[in-house]
């Protein structure tokens, strides 16, 4: 009998240490050419340690590729006029590029009022809804694609994995991953599929798919006898299990 062919594993951490070069050097290259170093403002609030965490890892990526990062940490109780005033104040500085609004917020922040507050020049994140809304159109470019979408994307390219024409089923619909990760392949000529907490047969559907995004808050709910043999998986959830 033929021998099973082993599973490929997509590797993120290498890919992300051969990105950190690429644009440390792309750094490097701006400070020499045009005297800028890219800042980045990250705003935190509240005590999840999982945001936490988060904050922390960005601040060493930042580090790591000689980009400026500006931190600020409000307690859980701070008023969103607290955080309006310092997304205006990082809109007015020259010095920052980008500004990163860490979510979820508190219960008690209108999050649409404060991710629209970030001038669109600024939003790395890609969460205002210009950006978001040129990433639907045809035609149109976003100034910034939500990161952990495009990291998927990338990954996918990076190991030549061929999109166009090919059916993705992405898993989970939140307007950090999900719905981002679906207009992304649709733009790589995928077709694309989905599936959310009140899909029928959800199993049905994964089960047809060659490129599968899984971004849904809840460990191991996709199983191997969900994905057909020589299926591409990439897995978005950080989950305890």
């Amino acid at each position: 009998m033929a021998a099973e062919p082993s599973a490929k594993v997509i590797d993120g951490k290498s890919v992300a240490k051969q990105i950190r070069e690429e644009l440390s050097a792309e750094v490097t290259k701006l400070k020499e050419a045009i005297g800028v170093v890219p800042g980045l403002a990250v705003i935190l609030v509240g005590d999840r340690k999982d945001s936490a965490t988060y904050v922390r890892n960005k601040k060493k990526a930042c580090e790591s590729v000689g980009i400026k990062s500006f931190e600020v940490n409000l307690p859980n109780d701070a008023s969103e006029q607290e955080v309006l005033k310092y997304i205006s104040d990082f809109n007015g500085d020259p010095s920052v590029h980008g500004i990163l609004v860490q979510l979820p917020l508190p219960s008690h922040m209108n999050e649409q009022n404060i991710l629209n507050a970030v001038t669109i020049e600024k939003d790395v994140d890609g969460f205002h809804p210009l950006n978001i809304g040129r990433l639907a159109m045809r035609g149109r470019e976003p100034l910034f694609v939500p990161c952990t979408p495009k990291g998927c994307i990338e990954l996918l390219h990076r190991y030549g994995v061929d999109i166009k024409g090919k059916r993705a089923v992405v898993i989970g619909r939140s307007n950090i991953v999900g719905m981002p990760a679906a207009l992304l392949l649709q733009r790589e000529d995928a077709t694309v599929t989905i599936v959310h907490s009140r899909t029928k047969n959800p199993e049905e559907i994964t089960r047809q798919a060659d490129i599968i995004i899984s971004a849904v808050g809840q460990p191991n709910m996709v199983r191997g006898s969900w994905i057909k043999p020589g299926a591409v998986i990439i897995d978005v959830g950080i989950n305890p299990v």
